[in-house]
């Protein structure tokens, strides 16, 4: 990821003005909004946020599609403010994938080398050999990436070229998703005028923008809070071991709050935001505050009918900040229970566990990386953004860590072993056998088994 090989631009403005060789878009296609974003990478190789916006989401509901043309409008909608702010257009994008169902495995497969030195063509093969071990039963495969290597079952090779050992291994992290999900999002994209360059899972994305290295590679749950889904995802020797989706999100605090006070949802929104917070103080009592904000009171000329009184509240249609604070602490202890569980089915608890990472536009509610700890009883931070040049303070926000983390995933663009053409001891030259790269045995082996 940009973070580990320091592609990031640096702050300073001359960086702005090297070169492009480079430009990528990427959508983020929430239930709440839909953002997008312009990144270019300069001839030094450094990344530079060349523009973003977004807008309201319409046609998306828990991540998935269920109005085509709304979602499409959007998207367009979306894209041109970012393109405006950079003042280009883009013909490419890609897209994350929040909903559909995903799910992730590790799939293991190795060779034997005999003791020699490990050449190219020994990794060429091995990858082309784990392709077979892609078992999708049906669904649709995102990923299927290398996490790293073994030498005779020890673990944690990065580059195993150049070493020598009896049997070469290598673990690839599989994501999949329910197909049909994946197709209409893509649908949706490609009906505003733009290819999609690839589909990432959102918690692989939002992991390249708020994870380090060593943290996915000792062991770290990312917990994200989107409007109507919870991603849980768990990391560990660098790659995603294991992976559920809670069907709640801040959007059910929203709902929450305008059915106990009996509102409209763009006034529990505001609520929520404004003066919601998971953690209660002393003084909540005392503080009062508006159910309806100064922009919809009735106007001087009588314009505008008067707001009825929310559920609870005072002849000034107030409410105190401790009614609302309730209500949001008693559905996010639904929602930290349900979390709680997805970590413990998936081994994530007791001694092994880690630390918790926040993102997602839920998280940036106060106190929210407090309760959250008190209630699963782990460490837990919110999740940061890496500083990119370019990137607007607006965006720079956990909200947005999918969005940003989509781009950096795609100046990477790590390795998909489907993408793996057969080695060349395996292909033919001007009709006859290509000259042997291997043992003969092996060979004969792996012709018998592709062919």
């Amino acid at each position: 990821m940009a973070t580990k090989t320091g592609r990031m631009a640096s702050r300073n403005p001359a960086s702005a003005k090297a070169r492009l060789v480079r430009v990528f878009g990427a959508i983020n296609i929430g239930s709440f909004r839909i953002s997008a974003m312009i990144m270019g990478e300069t001839e030094t190789g450094d990344l530079l946020v060349l523009g973003s916006g977004h807008r309201a989401s319409a046609g998306i509901k828990r991540g998935y599609v269920t109005d085509m043309k709304g979602a499409t409008y959007a998207i367009r909608d979306a894209l041109e403010r970012a393109e405006k702010n950079a003042g280009l257009t883009v013909q490419s994008v890609w897209i994350a994938c929040a909903g559909a169902g995903l799910a992730s495995h590790v799939a293991s497969v190795d060779i034997e080398i005999g003791g020699r030195r490990i050449e190219d063509e020994d990794v060429e093969l091995l990858l082309y050999q784990a392709r077979g071990m892609i078992q999708p039963d049906g669904r649709t495969v995102l990923h299927a990436q290398p996490a790293h290597y073994t030498l005779d079952g020890a673990h944690g090779v990065a580059n195993p070229r150049g070493l020598h050992a009896e049997r070469l291994g290598v673990d690839i992290h599989v994501m999949l998703a329910d197909g049909a999900p994946v197709r209409n999002l893509m649908e949706a994209v490609q009906s505003a005028h733009l290819d999609v360059e690839g589909v990432v899972a959102a918690p692989l994305a939002a992991g390249y923008a708020c994870l380090s290295e060593e943290e996915r590679d000792l062991g770290v749950a990312l917990v994200e809070i989107g409007a109507d889904v919870t991603n849980i995802a768990v990391f560990a020797a660098g790659m995603v071991l294991g992976m559920r989706a809670v069907p709640m999100g801040s959007g059910d605090i929203t709902d929450a709050i305008a059915s106990a006070f009996g509102i409209r949802r763009f006034q529990a929104e505001r609520l929520k935001c404004v003066y919601g917070s998971a953690i209660a103080s002393r003084s909540d009592h005392r503080e009062m505050i508006p159910v309806t904000s100064p922009a919809e009171a009735p106007g001087e000329d009588g314009a505008g009918a008067a707001e009825p009184l929310a559920r609870g509240a005072d002849e000034k249609n107030r409410i105190s900040r401790a009614q609302l604070v309730s209500v949001v602490t008693q559905h996010l202890s639904l929602l930290t229970t349900e979390v709680g569980k997805a970590l413990k089915d998936m081994g994530f608890s007791g001694t092994r566990a880690g630390q918790v990472v926040l993102t997602g536009g839920g998280a940036e509610l106060a106190g929210m990386a407090e309760f959250v700890q008190g209630a699963l009883g782990m460490p837990v931070r919110l999740g940061r953004m890496p500083e990119l040049t370019g990137l607007p303070e607006a965006h720079a926000t956990p909200g947005f860590a999918t969005l940003a983390g989509l781009c950096l995933y795609a100046a990477e663009d790590p390795v998909d072993i489907r993408s793996v053409s057969a080695p060349r001891a395996l292909r033919t030259s001007f009709g006859r056998p290509a000259r042997s790269l291997f043992p003969v045995g092996r060979l004969f082996r792996a012709m018998r088994e592709y062919f």
